[in-house]
């Protein structure tokens, strides 16, 4: 993979460990260094299967992107569509947030 995909995708992580409390983002620094690959993977495979088994309790769809994330660190086809993914994600929040902000009822603007 390029390393401008490389390069896109630490970006995106740098930005998300930002948003995230300490302890979690101290987690996710830590997974995301080269040691952790024994556990990053595993971990990254087990939140996959995780999100297909979603209609279970506790398990929840959240946890495929979760596990994406995670794989996308050590798998070079994967940095591409997944750093894609997530701008794409931050946009649509982005835009959800202002949306929500201008309408203070909530509701959906009539068209």
């Amino acid at each position: 993979m390029s390393p401008k995909a490389d390069r896109r995708l630490n970006r995106r992580f740098d930005k998300l460990e930002q948003a995230l409390p300490d302890p979690v983002s101290n987690r996710l620094n830590w997974l995301r260094r080269p040691h952790a690959r024994w556990l990053r993977i595993p971990l990254g495979l087990l939140f996959i299967l995780g999100g297909v088994f979603s209609f279970l309790p506790v398990l929840g769809l959240w946890m495929l992107p979760l596990g994406l994330l995670l794989l996308a660190i050590d798998l070079p086809f994967l940095k591409g569509p997944v750093s894609r993914a997530m701008v794409w994600g931050e946009r649509k929040w982005q835009t959800w947030r202002r949306r929500r902000r201008s309408d203070p009822h909530g509701g959906t603007p009539a068209r």
